[in-house]
């Protein structure tokens, strides 16, 4: 699957958001769950959104106002890690149309931040497709 340019720099900019996530204190998982169940994500998953053409700075401050306060604590993840998870959520919307809530289900930020060494230096859909394939196998452990 090719992205184009527009999709490429929506993958860019939400992984500088989880990245300025960090740079302002909030705490990692609280954030992602926050950010993935979020009406913003809900916008950046839409074929259009005037929230597509805004950068990171804008896009962390309308989730701030829409959560009336994001959490801050000392728990964050790396800056590498948010990155790529933000990167990789919005790339994988594209490779399979999967909603940023569903994806968020499937992989959630305790899977993200602790898949990233194995995974990182995968292509991004191996990686989905491998996180895809945990998920399946834990849920069919369960019955």
């Amino acid at each position: 699957m090719t992205l184009d340019s527009f999709q490429f720099q929506l993958c860019d900019i939400q992984g500088r958001l989880f990245e300025l996530s960090v740079k302002k204190r909030y705490d990692s998982a609280s954030f992602i769950q926050t950010f993935m169940t979020s009406r913003c994500a809900a916008a950046l998953d839409d074929i259009y959104d005037r929230l597509q053409w805004a950068g990171e700075e804008y896009i962390l401050e309308e989730l701030n106002d829409e959560v009336k306060g994001l959490a801050q604590s000392q728990n964050q993840f790396s800056t590498e890690v948010m990155y790529w998870a933000g990167y990789l959520y919005r790339y994988w919307h594209f490779y399979t149309g999967h909603s940023s809530k569903d994806i968020y289900r499937i992989a959630d930020s305790k899977t993200m931040n602790e898949s990233w060494l194995g995974f990182h230096t995968l292509d991004n859909e191996m990686a989905i497709d491998n996180l895809i394939e945990i998920y399946d196998q834990k849920k069919s452990a369960k019955y």
